[in-house]
């Protein structure tokens, strides 16, 4: 695109199907090697990503030519066949429809790129739910209850 000049830095959240806890640390680096591959095969330009047993976060900068829907209609899709042809599960793997998606400037680059690549951590202290819903408030992303996730009690 001819001057065309942008800067899109995108942190896209998705939970596993029936937030399972399917990605073991024994296949957490392969997981996250096949993404990284797929999102610089889309052209996109991967900044950081973290799979945590039941799901998943990628920053990346997003080139204008893509929709963000499509990019990540194409991770969940080609990680989920791969992952349930690679057989490390009993069935067929999948992600669960649906995803947050939060734009950054350049200053909090650094800053996310930290929270993504420390989510053991943020893990221990926060669940999975009450992170994504402190995204939705922080964002000020009006939501409905029944069309989140579905969630694991205690999650």
């Amino acid at each position: 695109m001819a001057n065309t000049y942008t800067q899109i830095h995108i942190q896209a959240v998705f939970a596993v199907d029936g937030r399972m806890r399917m990605i073991s640390r024994d296949h957490k680096e392969e997981v996250q090697k096949y993404i990284t591959g797929i999102i610089q095969g889309e052209g996109q330009k991967l900044l950081a990503v973290n799979c945590m047993p039941d799901h998943t976060h990628i920053f990346f900068g997003l080139r204008p030519q893509m929709a963000i829907a499509d990019l990540l209609r194409v991770v969940k899709s080609e990680s989920s066949k791969w992952i349930s042809e690679k057989g490390w599960y009993r069935g067929r793997f999948a992600w669960q429809e649906g995803y947050g998606a939060f734009s950054y400037c350049r200053s909090e680059v650094d800053t996310v790129v930290r929270y993504v690549l420390n989510q053991e951590e943020h893990h221990r202290r926060t669940t999975f739910r009450e992170e994504y819903m402190n995204f939705l408030k922080e964002f000020q992303i009006p939501y409905e209850e029944r069309y989140l996730f579905r969630w694991v009690d205690g999650c």
